[in-house]
Order: structure tokens, then sequence, then C-alpha cells
């Protein structure tokens, strides 16, 4: 039903003029500057000047923090995300542009070094980074703010990781519906992207039995640009609210039916009502937070697709009533907001994300949070390359960008060529990766999958209880 909706949403977009237009105008920069943009973003030595750096020594190895960040990037760009695919690249000379002795000096086949400069990096240290990397992105031109606002579209998703020692006292596997134990652990991750660039701005990781609603409040919390938060009715709640009028933040919420009913305790007609959400007995308030009610707008309108029937959408925003916050441009901006399901879908489809083969917690955040700052830096091209060519970046196909700068990276850290001849070159192929124009919708598919038919039965239980069983049947026979 959520998709149905926002494709309602798209549509009535599509046909109505005012819709804020994502195409930026011709590029002001030049190939040259945009490639020393580029290049700012991968490490660089302002990582040594990250909070959770600052203050913590390093001895003088081959594999440094600034080394071993980019292998952590290598490894979720890499078709093969084995520490050993990655030593092999070093020992290729893949990183000697970041440490000219490395290939020279490295000569152990053991990933051992590899694996204990890993673990030494603090995972608040790729957190931090991940969240410069977005800053400057988002800085880059002024295309990717509306209104002087950054649109941080935000939501849950969680994560598969094995249930190694440790791994279970921190991310609880979740219960089946015999109330039996799973064998994967599961982690909760929210993160917002940025809705005109694509870029993932903030991210926060917990149990399951943390809401998405409490991570959601530690990514607004601690936001540093001003930003116009993107929710679905699970974010529409007086907690969210809460935390974004404490940190001066502004929201644009969908409600459900039930909650915008109770807010004005009456039947809603299609138009806006200014009102103060004051929080209910059952409302969950955040820490340190004042209860005091918080003012804003509740947005009633319906939405109609031919051939369906119409649906009421309820929003809350704290945006003022004004011209350019009029109720028709905020009903349509919130049909951005699908674009995060679809950002969700590449973290975990094109970066390989959706399991993750970390042996402890922080090792889970840290890789993660490595495949966060990739998916940005192909974001980041995918930016450049339609500024370049005067397209909007969301026209572009992410797969196909993906794979065309994997082979530029490939080859530029290796060889000693002209950087700035082959940038233009992979500005003008990326360019041509554009999304196909369907000008009839796609037909609606079961949601099922055909399996294939394998000889061998499912597994149930834990492997050792699977054994001790085989053993048992073994010395009868």
């Amino acid at each position: 039903m959520y998709a149905y909706y926002n494709i309602c949403i798209l549509i009535t977009i599509q046909k109505n003029p005012s819709y804020p237009k994502l195409s930026p105008p011709p590029c002001p920069h030049s190939p040259a500057q945009l490639l020393a943009f580029f290049l700012k973003l991968l490490p660089t030595r302002a990582l040594l000047q990250l909070p959770a750096l600052k203050d913590k020594s390093f001895y003088d190895r081959l594999f440094n923090p600034l080394v071993t960040l980019w292998y952590l990037l290598f490894q979720r760009l890499n078709a093969d995300h084995t520490l050993d695919a990655a030593l092999s690249d070093a020992r290729a000379g893949g990183a000697d542009r970041l440490n000219k002795k490395l290939s020279r000096d490295l000569r152990s086949d053991s990933t051992c070094s590899y694996s204990d400069a890993r673990q030494r990096l603090p995972w608040e240290a790729l957190l931090q980074a991940l969240a410069l990397l977005a800053q400057q992105i988002v800085g880059l031109t002024p295309t990717t703010r509306w209104q002087g606002l950054v649109l941080a579209l935000i939501d849950g998703s969680t994560v598969r990781v094995r249930p190694h020692p440790g791994m279970a006292k921190e991310f609880a596997p979740q219960r089946n519906q015999y109330r039996n134990r799973a064998y994967w652990c599961l982690v909760r991750v929210v993160v917002d992207f940025c809705a005109l660039s694509g870029a993932a701005l903030d991210c926060a990781m917990g149990s399951i039995h943390i809401s998405e609603q409490q991570l959601a409040c530690q990514i607004i919390a601690r936001a540093k640009l001003k930003s116009l938060f993107l929710g679905d009715r699970n974010f529409g709640v007086f907690r969210i609210v809460q935390v974004a009028h404490k940190a001066s933040q502004e929201v644009l919420l969908r409600l459900t039916d039930r909650r915008a009913r109770k807010l004005l305790d009456r039947a809603l007609k299609p138009g806006q009502y200014s009102l103060d959400w004051k929080p209910s007995s059952h409302d969950q308030a955040e820490p340190g937070c004042s209860k005091d009610p918080v003012g804003g707008r509740l947005l009633v309108a319906q939405v109609h697709r031919k051939g369906f029937r119409r649906q009421k959408l309820y929003l809350f925003t704290t945006l003022p009533d004004r011209a350019e916050y009029s109720m028709e441009r905020l009903v349509e901006l919130y049909g951005l907001r699908w674009h995060i399901e679809l950002n969700l879908r590449y973290l975990k489809a094109q970066m390989d994300m959706v399991q993750l083969e970390a042996k402890s917690p922080d090792m889970a955040r840290k890789e993660w949070l490595a495949g966060l700052m990739a998916y940005n830096l192909v974001r980041a091209a995918q930016l450049c390359a339609a500024l370049h060519a005067g397209l909007s970046p969301l026209s572009l196909s992410f797969c196909c960008v993906r794979r065309r700068l994997e082979d530029w990276l490939e080859q530029s850290l290796r060889t000693k060529r002209s950087l700035e001849v082959s940038w233009v070159r992979l500005l003008g192929t990326m360019a041509q990766c554009r999304l196909p124009h369907r000008p009839k919708p796609r037909p609606n598919e079961p949601r099922a999958q055909r399996h294939l038919r394998l000889p061998y039965a499912p597994l149930y239980g834990s492997r050792a209880a699977a054994r001790k069983n085989l053993r048992k049947y073994a010395s009868k026979s």
C-alpha cells in the first residue's frame, strides 16, 4: 500500500508544472574543478583531524589510517570483498599514490597486517568521515538544496550478520513464528539521504530491539546542515517533531489517519490547519527535550490516480505558512520520499550489503559505514557528470555509473597517465548512462520468486545439533 500511495503522488507531481525542477542549470565548474573536488572526497590528510583520530597516535606502518580507510572502501567497490583481494591489490601497487612504500615493502601473503589495521581504526572515525564526505557533496552546488534546505529522506532497514561470539549480545537475532531464535543476527540501520543528489548524509545503527524512531532522533539531533526531514507514517510521531524542534530543524512527516484526526479531534476535509502538537499520554518523549507543544501545520490532500480510488494524504510540517511553502508544493515534495526506497535497494543490491561477513559488532559497523562512503563516491561522480552535462543526477543509472567509476579508479590509481584526460572521458561516458524513459507504467508483478530445486533438505536448528544427529545415524548404519 505504501508503494501505491507514493506512485499516486509521483504521478500527480509529473502532471503539475509547479513541481520543483531537479535539472540543474549549465555547470559553472570546469572538468578540472570537478576532478579536484572528486579527489578531495577520497581519504586525505583531513582524516587525521577527525575528533575520533585526533588524540589517537599511530605508528608509521604500511597500512596507515589513510590506506586502511581506502581499502575498506575498495572492498565494497570491488566484486571480491575478501581481505585477500584487497591485499593483492596493495601488492600490485593499487594504493601507491597514498603510500609509496606499500607495494615495495609489503612482502607477506598473510592478511593479518590489513586485518589488524582495520581493527585499530575506530568506527566513530568512519561515521565522522561519512558526515564530512556528505557535507562536501551537498556543498558542491546549490542545486542539491531546496529553498536553502537540504531535503533529508529518512528511513530504516535491517542487515544480516552471522552469529559469531559477541555478535548476538549486541545485535540480537530475530525470533521466528515458532518463538524460536533464528540463526541470523539482525542490525537495524536508519539512514538519511539527500533527495536531490542521492548521497547518504548520516547513519545510526543498533539492535532490532531499538526502534527506528529512536535511531532517527540521533541523526536529527546531530545534523549540522539546515535540513527538512521527510519521513513516512512510521516517523510521523511526536518524538521526531520534538527532537527536530530542539535541533532547529524542519520536518515534513506523513501521519496515520487516526493520529491526524486525534490532533484536531474532528473530521478532516482537504486543506491546511494550523495547530500545536501536544503530546498525549501514549506518546514517547525524547529524554532531555521539552514536552511543550510544537507548532506546525496539518496538510490534508486528496491524491487521485486515474482508474483508482481517491486517497487522503495527511502531512505535518513545521515550515511556516508562506508562498514558497504552500500546501501544493509540500504535497508534491513528499513524492520524493520514494527515492529512499531505491537508495536502500542500491545499497543492498548494487553495493552487496544485504549481508555483512564481519565477526564483531564494531567491524560490522565499519563495513556498513565504509559501504555508505563507497556509495557516496559513486553519487559524487554521478553528480559531477550530471552537472557537466546539465542533467539531473537522479536521471542517471546508479549501477552503470558505478561500473564506469570502478574502472576509472582502478586505472587512475595504478597508472601515471593524465587524470584530466581520462576524467573528461569518464564524465562523457557517465552522462550517457541515462535511465530509460518508460511511456507506459510497469505491470504489477507478484511478490514471489521461483527457487531452483536442490537435492538438499533445508537446515533447521543449529549445525551442531545436525552434526550430532548425523553421527547418531552413521553409527547405526
